[in-house]
């Protein structure tokens, strides 16, 4: 059984200032059947991601695998942006007929689709061993994706910062994007551990399992198109998403980048995915909008067949309900910025200084 979700409002509510009943949090339960069925009953799904950039159609590391693991199977979406939870962990999310799968439950929205057998690349390989493609999709997620979170959060250069910043609060008022991004350098250090002592031993040790993982995943590569056999899995989505990421993302600088560089199967492998997948796919397997009401408001799909290209606006009279959203937001941002000074004074404040000394992430004494 899974939790099939209906859609928002109640996850999601339209005013920001509404409190969901209890009962709205209950799922609706409903069988493996019942969610392929509305699989196959939603003649387009949706995936609602982070906002392009940097060449790629979702400049998010998390959203990037999934995008490619739909393309991979073939499947026919529309791309939305969600700028009012830009750094929710439930984003990425699939939405199908009156079901979606969450990135933050029943192990992301690649672990959902195959478990319950709605699209399952894996399948496709009989003579390959699942525990192969576990331990692979393992040192994946574990020493390649926290060395790609310590680039992003930790790691000593401005540069670095500055694109984690576009990622998920360039969208904010700034002192809210100032002081979360803040918050985030602060929680990516205490889930790794890291302190002013440890910091140069934290940094080589992150950089060994990295690179340990760079040269096993090129080694069982080697000159094949994918990595297990000729055709896709859904560890292929995970470490595509991952190449891609660092390679048009990260700057010259970045010592990730650099290793990687090294693997020129892996390169390779990336860049042919890219032009075949990602360049393509953005004119022909997806539409996307970037409006910036929730994901509660229906979608209209584009039919110039670019994704992310925005639509002209008309100069028209603003209606009713525009006036309303517009109000909607600023309350939403207004709550925002109450919950961050509430946050500030109850933990004694931050002056300028302390945040700066995080964003330089000076670890001398």
């Amino acid at each position: 059984f899974f939790s099939c979700f209906p859609k928002p409002p109640s996850l999601f509510p339209r005013n920001p200032n509404q409190t969901p009943s209890a009962s709205s949090h209950l799922p609706a339960m409903a069988s493996a059947a019942t969610a392929a069925a509305e699989w196959e009953a939603a003649a387009r799904k949706t995936l609602v991601a982070r906002k392009p950039g940097f060449g790629l159609p979702t400049a998010c590391p998390t959203c990037l695998p999934v995008l490619l693991y739909l393309r991979m199977s073939q499947v026919p979406f529309d791309i939305h942006v969600d700028y009012r939870f830009p750094d929710a962990d439930h984003i990425p999310y699939v939405e199908f007929g009156e079901c979606v799968a969450f990135n933050n439950e029943n192990g992301g929205v690649i672990e959902y689709l195959r478990e319950e057998k709605i699209v399952d690349l894996t399948s496709k390989h009989p003579s390959v061993s699942y525990s192969d493609v576990l331990s692979t999709k393992a040192m994946i997620s574990t020493w390649l994706a926290d060395a790609l979170q310590y680039e992003l959060w930790v790691a000593n250069d401005g540069a670095h910062g500055s694109i984690a910043r576009d990622i998920y609060f360039s969208d904010l008022p700034w002192p809210i994007g100032k002081v979360l991004h803040w918050k985030k350098i602060r929680d990516v250090k205490r889930l790794m551990d890291i302190t002013k002592l440890n910091a140069a031993e934290k940094e080589e040790e992150i950089y060994r399992k990295a690179t340990a993982a760079y040269d096993a995943l090129s080694t069982k590569l080697g000159d094949q198109s994918f990595l297990f056999d000729d055709s896709p899995t859904d560890a292929d989505a995970l470490l595509l998403g991952h190449v891609l990421f660092v390679l048009n993302a990260l700057p010259a600088t970045s010592m990730l980048r650099s290793y990687l560089q090294n693997y020129d199967n892996l390169v390779k492998y990336a860049e042919d995915i890219k032009v075949q997948l990602v360049e393509v796919g953005s004119s022909s397997a997806g539409s996307a909008s970037s409006d910036m009401p929730s994901s509660s408001t229906p979608r209209k799909t584009s039919s110039s067949g670019q994704s992310y290209k925005p639509k002209p606006k008309a100069k028209k009279e603003r209606t009713e309900e525009e006036k309303k959203s517009r109000r909607r937001t600023k309350y939403f941002l207004a709550a925002q910025l109450i919950s961050v000074l509430a946050f500030l004074s109850i933990t004694g404040g931050v002056d300028s200084s302390a945040l700066d000394d995080d964003y330089d992430m000076d670890y001398e004494d």
